[in-house]
């Protein structure tokens, strides 16, 4: 998200509205935007923006946005961001572009969740707001719905390549959306008729030419069966060239790839695995879910059932030595990870999922890593060992020889940071959550 506040929610899917049209009148974009505001407060209700942000946030005003769009103001380009401090969330933003480009409306709007348009009185709404745009700013093309399945769908690009498709645009009907606007020279390119015969919930000829077509009354029910039946029959009827039973069978599909998967992540693990689908798209997460419910990490490896004896001349110098390797990583990582100042057994968590998230052994120099990141990263395990398990360090001059006794068992934290620090999928099968959660089962 991109207001602090709603940073690491766990993502619903939203419904997604891009719209791109022309500006008349550049050069005064106060009265030239005063039909867009006047549409988005109507038709905005419970997802209204009450935060404009430029180089800083300001509650929302007409005023603050000719504000920002000054301050923001380009050569070629200005904008301004919407947002919202409560839920729902909306994450919008407008840009507006001038000459020597063609003069143009961009808006990005992201409503989180979904299905608060569920309801027929906000999708009401959100038409009529769609409408207002679409007449005041001509649109070639514009589209709502929700986002995880135009991901799967494969939106803007619909399988070409980018540079292709940035050049040609939506020049044909590659999918049809819950809410559409086709441009002009779109609708005669399929024929005004046909697309005026489409059947759908509403299909409207804009005055100047555009059509509004909405599949159904509401956007949140897409991915039932009666849903995809009539999105199918409205993409065959728009574009005879395809097949009805292979479009519904693609679309169904879809509906299945975002069915809710349970989560019965591997119980050492869950506090780590609960957090990785996040960091997918969003039509990937029910399939990461349930990858990572059948993930089983191998059982840890690096422990000893009799201990090494300490062979350094001075135990408490070489202690020291392993404190400034930890503090060090402490230092390092501090403002990423707040919790690594604790050094508790969810600050472990944290810094799996920080190295993760950043994939950090297949990012950075193997030399930085095996040299400085992996011997502190062991050191801060071994702490950590030892603050909360009752652990006792036992020296050794090879630091992947050096122990932690805890309980019967000795542990060995550098071995398993050096193993930890191969690769991204070594920070799962070697994780520090698991390698605390093991030792702690053995403690007594």
């Amino acid at each position: 998200m991109s207001i602090p506040e709603f940073r690491g929610v766990n993502m619903d899917d939203n419904l997604l509205l891009s719209f791109e049209g022309a500006l008349a009148h550049h050069a005064d974009f106060e009265r030239e935007l005063e039909p867009f505001l006047q549409a988005l407060e109507l038709g905005a209700d419970k997802w209204m923006p009450d935060i404009v942000k430029g180089k800083r946030r300001q509650s929302y005003s007409r005023a603050a946005i000719w504000k920002v769009l000054r301050e923001e103001r380009g050569e070629r380009s200005t904008s301004v961001g919407l947002y919202r401090k409560k839920w729902p969330v909306l994450d919008m933003s407008l840009r507006l572009r001038f000459p020597p480009l063609p003069s143009s409306l961009q808006v990005w709007l992201d409503v989180q969740p979904l299905a608060l348009f569920a309801e027929d009185e906000s999708c009401r709404s959100f038409m009529e707001m769609v409408r207002a745009w679409a007449i005041h700013y001509p649109a070639p093309y514009a589209s709502a719905h929700s986002m995880a399945d135009r991901e799967l769908a494969g939106f803007p690009h619909f399988g070409r390549e980018a540079e292709v498709s940035r050049k040609d645009g939506f020049d044909k009907i590659y999918e049809v959306f819950w809410l559409n606007v086709f441009g002009p020279k779109l609708v005669e390119s399929v024929g005004r008729e046909r697309v005026l015969s489409t059947p759908a919930h509403l299909v409207e000829e804009l005055p100047n030419g555009s059509v509004l077509l909405v599949l159904r009354p509401t956007a949140a029910d897409f991915a039932s069966d009666e849903a995809r039946v009539a999105q199918a029959r409205a993409h065959v009827h728009l574009r005879p060239d395809l097949d009805f039973d292979t479009v519904l069978r693609t679309l169904r599909e879809r509906s299945a790839a975002l069915v809710p998967v349970e989560p019965r992540f591997h119980p050492d693990l869950a506090p780590l695995l609960s957090r990785l689908p996040d960091a997918f798209a969003i039509s990937e997460r029910q399939r990461k879910i349930a990858e990572l419910n059948a993930f089983r990490p191998p059982v840890p490896e690096e422990w000893l059932p009799v201990a090494l004896p300490s062979d350094v001349g001075n135990p408490e110098r070489v202690l020291e030595s392993y404190g400034d390797l930890s503090e060090g990583l402490v230092a390092a990582l501090h403002t990423k990870v707040p919790s690594i100042m604790d050094a508790t057994p969810e600050s472990l968590t944290d810094l799996d999922f920080h190295f993760w998230r950043e994939n950090f052994p297949e990012r950075y120099k193997r030399d930085l890593i095996d040299g400085h990141t992996a011997p502190a990263v062991g050191a801060y395990l071994g702490d950590v060992l030892v603050k909360h398990l009752n652990g006792e360090w036992l020296p050794r001059r090879k630091l992947e020889e050096s122990q932690v006794r805890v309980g019967q068992r000795v542990w060995l934290p550098f071995l398993r940071a050096r193993r930890y620090m191969q690769s991204r999928q070594s920070l799962l099968d070697s994780s520090l959550t698991q390698f605390f959660r093991e030792a702690e089962r053995h403690r007594a």
